[in-house]
């Protein structure tokens, strides 16, 4: 036996009397959850070498600061402020050796005193710090020929064949003309 469908308006009609069930409510965000417990242990043991690394250039300077990176801070027994590991290109050991107090005074700027209490250096590769972006100008547009030297330029390679080479010509002649103006 067949049943024949409902049409548009009754299907509407069946809907709006029917109760469905009520969607369930999604589980709360894992950030909201955790970001207690983050705190406390942030407050516990503070952020270690993490929070130095982002600031490491300024610390350090910028000499010692793309030598040097700091990989870990190991905490000290019964109270005793922690022990700051820094990795070293192997020359620059003896310089940062050199500089340990100006180091432990400004990593105890950043991280509170009596944190770190001493320096040990590892000598190892280090990895590239990103580079800066006020550290790097923004490239200056050179100003174009004039007129008259552009098509002089033009005109003794008009027997050149279309190309790369002719291209390259022309570049090069715009180069030289510029540093002579």
């Amino acid at each position: 036996m067949s049943r024949d469908l409902p049409s548009a308006a009754e299907a509407s009609a069946i809907l709006a009397r029917k109760r469905s069930r009520p969607l369930r409510r999604p589980p709360p965000r894992a950030g909201r959850s955790l970001a207690p417990l983050i705190k406390a242990l942030d407050a516990r043991f503070g952020q270690g070498a993490e929070g130095l690394k982002t600031r490491w250039r300024e610390i350090a300077g910028d000499m010692l600061g793309a030598r040097t990176e700091p990989t870990k801070l190991i905490k000290g027994r019964n109270g005793a402020g922690a022990t700051l590991e820094i990795k070293v290109d192997g020359p620059a050991a003896a310089l940062i050796q050199h500089q340990a107090p100006q180091l432990l005074q400004r990593v105890r700027l950043i991280l509170g005193e009596g944190v770190v209490a001493r320096l040990r250096i590892v000598q190892g590769p280090v990895r590239p710090a990103p580079a800066r972006a006020s550290a790097s100008k923004p490239a200056r547009l050179k100003a174009p020929l004039d007129a008259a030297a552009e098509a002089k330029l033009q005109a003794e390679l008009a027997g050149a064949p279309d190309g790369p080479l002719k291209a390259a010509l022309l570049k090069l002649g715009r180069e030289v003309l510029r540093k002579q103006s």
